[in-house]
């Protein structure tokens, strides 16, 4: 056999071979790189907000989330779950004690948890002042009176009373007042919590220094009821730009005396008003 025949024969099977390897894929391919993210920072679980909360809203279910921290920038306020493993569960009936919002830490600072005082003064603008008065369910709209909604705050004096001797006379004593609370209901309803309150006796409502006055001196002088109003004459203004206006004979000149044609009547100290007839 001549070289020449025996080179041929050699570069046959070599092609043969390399089609072969070709053919399965061996020659050619790429290997793949598997890249792992090594992470050298120690982190750590702690208490965020899942959603905006207003000032007063209720912690339940959904509204807390853990969320991964970097261990070495957590502070002593935040909640982790290390220290708290319960904490979802153990705040779920707690309120903003201020507005928290999506994805902000949680502090213990930040809320209030049932029982303890420093909700309702924590949600009383600066200079207002909050009154509980007893009404009756039948004199508040039939319960359906929530928290926000404004009132007006009517006397009803019965013969015998202080100031109407003979027959009865209802008169508004304020308007446009700002219901904080309807017996302990802070907020209006949200999903899954009831509508409306079933009895509601008593009513926590906002005032100014001197309006508290009038209201608790005209209360042991008749039976107040409160009367709804309509949402549309708020005019669009924001609850925080609503002032409640006493009615003008309660009113005060600039002498700090009441304006009003009534007669007044001190009696053991004690002063009542009597309507000029």
């Amino acid at each position: 056999m001549s070289k020449m025949r025996i080179i041929m024969f050699a570069l046959a099977i070599g092609s043969a071979v390399v089609a072969g390897l070709l053919a399965k894929g061996v020659i050619g391919k790429k290997q793949e790189v598997k890249l792992e993210e090594v992470n050298t920072v120690k982190m750590t679980e702690v208490l965020v907000a899942a959603k905006d909360l207003l000032m007063g809203d209720k912690l339940a279910s959904g509204t807390l989330v853990w969320k991964s921290w970097p261990a070495d920038g957590v502070l002593p306020t935040m909640i982790t779950k290390d220290a708290k493993p319960d904490a979802t569960q153990e705040y779920a009936s707690a309120r903003a004690r201020l507005p928290i919002y999506q994805g902000e830490t949680i502090f213990d600072k930040k809320i209030l948890l049932p029982g303890k005082g420093g909700f309702m003064s924590s949600i009383l603008p600066k200079g207002m002042r909050a009154l509980s008065i007893a009404i009756p369910t039948r004199l508040s709209a039939g319960g359906f009176i929530l928290p926000d909604d404004r009132v007006d705050v009517i006397l009803t004096r019965k013969p015998g009373q202080a100031g109407n001797t003979q027959t009865v006379k209802s008169e508004t004593v304020i308007t446009n007042v700002r219901v904080l609370a309807v017996n302990q209901v802070f907020r209006q309803a949200s999903e899954g919590d009831s509508v409306t309150v079933e009895k509601g006796e008593t009513a926590t409502i906002e005032l100014t220094p001197h309006q508290t006055e009038i209201l608790a001196m005209v209360e042991s002088s008749g039976e107040l009821s409160l009367a709804l109003r309509s949402i549309a004459e708020n005019d669009g203004k924001k609850i925080e730009e609503i002032v409640p206006v006493l009615a003008e004979k309660y009113q005060e000149d600039g002498r700090g005396k009441r304006v009003s044609n009534d007669t007044l009547y001190v009696r053991y100290g004690v002063e009542s008003y009597a309507s000029v007839k």
